[in-house]
């Protein structure tokens, strides 16, 4: 059974850093392509960052691109989400989300993606 598992949340400041991980179990993450999604209060879930299943190619929302970046280290079973120049349109609840396969467009699609975390708060005040 694979599970996910977020951390690294909290309140920042607006222009402050923050770094999420997201710890997968049950299975080698080698074996998943690797997304984070966001939905904050009152809105719908939105894509944020994709990273393939080899690592060779990432995928971000036109929102965070530039600011944020998705990493994987299977060694460890974890992907990371670096947040730079948080904006408190940021503020949200952080998904990890892995997939068997995902290509393009398809990255960017919460339905093509298997199994979910509970997520972590991420909080940024102006």
């Amino acid at each position: 059974q694979v599970q996910l598992v977020e951390s690294g949340g909290g309140l920042v400041q607006t222009g402050g850093s923050l770094s999420l991980s997201c710890t997968l179990s049950g299975r080698a993450s080698s074996h998943y392509a690797m997304g984070w999604f966001r939905r904050a209060p009152g809105k719908e879930r939105e894509f944020v960052a994709a990273i393939s299943w080899t690592g060779g190619t990432t995928y971000y929302a036109d929102s965070v691109k530039g600011r944020f970046t998705i990493s994987r280290d299977d060694a460890e079973s974890v992907t990371s989400l670096e947040m730079n120049s948080l904006k408190p349109e940021d503020t949200a609840r952080y998904y990890c989300a892995a997939t068997d396969y995902c290509s393009g467009h398809g990255c960017y699609d919460a339905e093509e993606y298997d199994y979910w975390g509970q997520g972590t708060q991420v909080t940024v005040s102006s």
